[in-house]
């Protein structure tokens, strides 16, 4: 298991490897869809997004109310491919990396590859697990999105594996190949 402190800095990108094992540190951001539908409205407007993305990591999470006692409720990770569309842009305007579940389209794999970013996947269904390695949340903007707003979380040793590296490994990809065989 690798620990990696947030944010992402360039050379620890280009030295994850798809398969790696990592336990992820520091602060990261959350966003679904309606979070990146409206920030890439927002810059197509000219207008600055809620938080710099530039070397950040993005947690497609939809995090549920935190019981008494807790900073945040249950955190497991969103299907990813619900972020394909908005994905490009995001890392045109300098997204490092992502959390989320599931393969990426043919084409995010190529912009991860092409921004030289990363995307990481956590396990679905571990949701309570995963909210234990959150030490604490904060609401950026978007409130109005309840659950889909943007929210600072700051993780300790947040597991996650590489699921596409920065040279376009897909493990979703190289598995299909293999169960084909």
């Amino acid at each position: 298991m690798r620990a990696i402190d947030l944010p992402l800095a360039p050379d620890v990108v280009e030295s994850l490897s798809m398969g790696d094992m990592c336990e992820l540190s520091g602060v990261l951001y959350t966003a679904r869809d309606a979070a990146h539908k409206r920030m890439l409205e927002d810059a197509a407007r000219g207008e600055p997004l809620p938080i710099d993305v530039a070397g950040q990591v993005l947690y497609y999470v939809g995090p549920t109310p935190p019981k008494p006692g807790a900073v945040i409720g249950s955190a497991g990770p969103t299907t990813s491919g619900r972020m394909d569309a908005y994905t490009p842009r995001m890392l045109e305007l300098g997204l490092t990396g992502m959390i989320g579940k599931g393969g990426r389209s043919p084409a995010v794999v190529e912009a991860i590859a092409r921004h030289r970013a990363v995307y990481f996947a956590a396990i679905g269904g571990t949701a309570a697990l995963l909210a234990k390695r959150i030490r604490e949340v904060e609401l950026i903007a978007y409130e109005d999105l309840g659950t889909e707003a943007i929210r600072r979380l700051v993780v300790e040793r947040f597991p996650v594996v590489v699921a596409v590296d920065s040279r376009g490994k897909d493990i979703f990809a190289e598995g299909f190949k293999e169960f084909a065989k």
